[in-house]
């Protein structure tokens, strides 16, 4: 059910100028998308770019949301959600549409996941562009290569109907163009992941805070399950421990909301019974809880060696990875898409997918080697810079000031199928990627000249 606040939108205080862009006269953006308190990685983003695109200080007004529901839960919004969709309601989408046609909403910024929307592929949220008079811009937080055809052909006419597309990593838009040839990658854009602005320091008086002295802490957080591949980070301790005993290996974060559901705590149980198989209770924490912004930035600052044992080799995007970059930390990988893109030119370390060993000499070369530790930490800090929220926002603020500005028919493009076609559209997961190391082919060789790979 499409739910509006009743409170009237205010006009400004304070008068404009004539010569001010239109972005700047008339009313806010709304962004669609899970939101706050939801746990989720897009809600998170959300709030922080909502909050970013405020702070630019381009916008009449503060932005608003257009929360996405999932599974007829309710949650409890703060003020700027003044509209919701149910997830899997295909009028809910189009109810939302029109609302935001009589508001004063200038813009719809897009935050898309395939599993966030309804319908085959999120393809529920054709009926909401379709019935939208307004620009949009779509920002791809997944960008798969060899899609089946259900995949390419909602992928296609979403950017088909769209003003922009936004990407979260450079490759992105090579995928869009070889494995969706329907896409103008022209209007393709790359803003990268934003992050906090967080201050380069020595670990110690961060550690002392958390009650972390005396150790060599690394650290994984995000929400938990098996896709994180947690079990190869554990198995790798013990050769790692052999030289550096006084390691302390951080597992930040609870089990995601849609595994726990489904599965209960079954992955962190493994986990677990994995540390107390392999005699590592004193060198392993867990952190059962969802931790905020602030949290988050603590534990980083207080970490050495910041590891993500991914086992999905085309992640387009990571803001674990963005932040423990921007915090300028050293980083040990497996080489998914956007671990390959941010950790090249000496950012980072870089092992073999499903591979214990590999991720241990990885470990170890940055505990033996800490003059290369810390040329790390200073190179990917130095590189983190772009990616802070306030350049994020204002380099979103511009591209929401180009669309404004066009003529409707230069940014709305029709969508080509037909209408019907949306309620045949049937919610499926994505099959599961193949995730050994084979399945990453040309990626695992010491050859790369773009990132540092630990054999």
């Amino acid at each position: 059910m499409l739910k509006e606040s009743s409170q009237k939108e205010a006009l400004p205080k304070h008068p404009f100028k004539r010569t001010l862009s239109p972005i700047l006269t008339r009313s806010p953006i709304a962004f669609l998308a899970s939101f706050p308190p939801r746990e989720c990685g897009i809600a998170t983003f959300t709030a922080d770019l909502a909050e970013a695109v405020d702070n630019a200080g381009l916008l009449a007004q503060s932005s608003q949301v257009i929360a996405v529901n999932p599974g007829g839960r309710q949650y409890s919004y703060g003020s700027r959600v003044r509209w919701t969709i149910e997830r899997d309601d295909l009028e809910s989408y189009r109810r939302a549409a029109r609302a935001i046609n009589r508001s004063r909403v200038q813009l719809v910024s897009i935050q898309h996941e395939y599993g966030l929307f309804g319908g085959e592929y999120g393809g529920y949220l054709l009926a909401f562009l379709r019935a939208l008079d307004k620009p949009v811009t779509l920002t791809m937080h997944t960008v798969l290569e060899h899609p089946d055809p259900a995949m390419q052909r909602v992928t296609e006419e979403l950017a088909q109907a769209v003003s922009s597309v936004v990407v979260l990593a450079e490759r992105a838009r090579t995928i869009l163009s070889e494995y969706y040839p329907r896409v103008d990658t022209d209007k393709v854009h790359f803003i990268p992941h934003g992050t906090p602005e967080v201050p380069y320091a020595p670990t110690a008086p961060f550690k002392k805070v958390l009650g972390l002295e005396g150790r060599t802490v690394l650290a994984t957080f995000g929400l938990l399950g098996p896709d994180k591949g947690i079990e190869y980070a554990l198995d790798a301790l013990p050769a790692v421990l052999q030289r550096h005993p006084d390691l302390l290996y951080l597992v930040l974060g609870e089990t995601h909301p849609e595994l726990r559901r489904h599965s209960g705590e079954s992955y962190r149980e493994f986990l677990m019974e994995r540390v107390a198989e392999l005699g590592l209770q004193e060198h392993v924490r867990f952190y059962k809880r969802y931790l905020d912004r602030s949290e988050l930035v603590e534990f980083l600052q207080a970490t050495d060696i910041y590891v993500i044992p991914y086992l999905n080799p085309y992640q387009i995007a990571s803001g674990t990875l963005s932040y423990a970059v921007a915090s300028g930390k050293a980083v040990v990988s497996t080489p998914f898409v956007h671990a390959q893109e941010l950790l090249s030119e000496g950012r980072g370390l870089l092992a073999r997918f499903r591979d214990s060993a590999s991720l241990a000499v990885a470990m170890n070369t940055l505990l033996d080697q800490p003059a290369l530790r810390a040329q790390m930490e200073r190179a990917a800090y130095n590189y983190g810079k772009r990616m802070h929220w306030s350049s994020v926002g204002r380099s979103y603020c511009r591209l929401f000031q180009r669309l404004v500005g066009m003529p409707t028919q230069q940014r709305r493009a029709e969508i080509t199928s037909p209408a019907a076609s949306l309620g045949l559209l049937r919610r499926r997961s994505i099959a599961p990627l193949p995730l050994g190391p084979a399945d990453f082919p040309g990626r695992s060789v010491a050859s790369s000249g773009e990132t540092s790979l630990v054999l």
